[in-house]
């Protein structure tokens, strides 16, 4: 599914976003605060568009995928970064190897949420950082009624019209409606082993990025 997207993923998500994604991009680099010496692991990375202003902030990013179509994209429109074919199930490194690692609207796509986060927890130093950014639920329950209808109903029409593979959309609405909410993500990601669990959300809570530390046994 992600391969036959790859080549137009992130004009539909602007698209689709309404041009939101730049802003939860910029927020989650705010909080990830990369800088010269970092080591980041990028997971679920795409084309490597989360990347990008990790890397230009002077961190050593690697961009991990399982999509090669995605893979080949990324290396197209950035080949100074460091693209690696990998399942966040199974992360091909070793042990405590990366200050901060971070998985941008990839964490629903798993279908093990727990085996995913522990093993983040396993390549992430001591003291390293994890910082989740994924859709949620709005907590205003007005607006979340009203966005809940956009993405069941709107969503797969106008990608019916812009996509190649409307289907990816459905599956994104479906996704979304069934992810758990900003305090049970929280809570998934502390029963994994991380410690504190923390939440900001964006675009009225639309998106949320989690943060939590890996504190040494």
């Amino acid at each position: 599914m992600f391969d036959g997207v790859a080549k137009r993923y992130d004009l539909m998500n602007d698209l689709l976003s309404l041009g939101q994604t730049k802003n939860w991009r910029k927020a989650a680099t705010a909080i990830i605060k990369p800088a010269a010496g970092m080591k980041i692991l990028d997971l679920a990375a795409g084309t490597g568009a989360s990347s990008r202003p990790l890397a230009d902030a002077g961190a050593e990013v690697y961009p991990v995928d399982f999509s090669q179509g995605m893979l080949d994209s990324g290396r197209k429109r950035h080949p100074d970064l460091h693209f690696t074919l990998g399942d966040a199930l199974n992360i091909p490194f070793k042990d405590n190897e990366f200050d901060v690692t971070t998985i941008s609207f990839g964490l629903r796509n798993t279908n093990d949420v727990n085996k995913a986060l522990q093993e983040a927890l396993r390549v992430t130093k001591d003291g390293g950082r994890l910082v989740v950014v994924e859709f949620s639920h709005p907590t205003n329950k007005i607006f979340r009624t009203v966005y809940m209808k956009y993405l069941m109903a709107l969503l797969p029409k106008i990608s019916r019209k812009l996509s190649s593979n409307p289907d990816a959309y459905v599956y994104l609405a479906e996704s979304i409606q069934a992810w758990p909410t900003q305090s049970e993500l929280a809570q998934k990601i502390a029963v994994a082993g991380w410690k504190q669990t923390s939440w900001k959300n964006l675009t009225f809570g639309i998106v949320a990025i989690h943060s939590a530390v890996k504190v040494a046994k």
